[in-house]
């Protein structure tokens, strides 16, 4: 097998959804450089072109759209803390949310002992 055949192996790569598919191809960075413009339009329209260094991956050329794609699917996890804050605050504005905390600030302390008891009985 020649080097040139070892840079252009496919190789498997994880979908978004964790489904197996292929480098569109794999080559050296010199190649790459030398052959850009056909390495642009193989990841426009066959998909990622993985770019190796001394035989190691270390650069992914795609096309804008899968890569606006990846970007769309990250989230930070501040993000996250706050849309999930968002909707526990958004739970506990609906009516009935309202009412329970009132009943349960306006309980005794002998109906806050039976409702912890029932609760958890459960």
């Amino acid at each position: 097998m020649s080097a040139n055949e070892r840079n252009t192996l496919e190789v498997p790569l994880v979908g978004e959804k964790g489904g197996a598919r292929t480098w569109a191809k794999t080559v050296a960075a010199t190649e790459a450089k030398n052959e850009f413009a056909q390495m642009l339009e193989l990841a426009i329209h066959s998909g990622p072109v993985r770019i190796t260094k001394h035989r190691r991956p270390r650069a992914v050329l795609v096309s804008i759209e899968e890569y606006e794609a990846l970007m769309a699917s990250r989230r930070s996890p501040l993000d996250e803390l706050s849309s999930e804050f968002d909707a526990l605050l958004a739970q506990m504005q609906e009516p009935e949310t309202v009412a329970a905390m009132d009943s349960l600030f306006g309980a005794s302390p002998e109906e806050l002992g039976l409702a912890a008891v029932v609760g958890a009985k459960g």
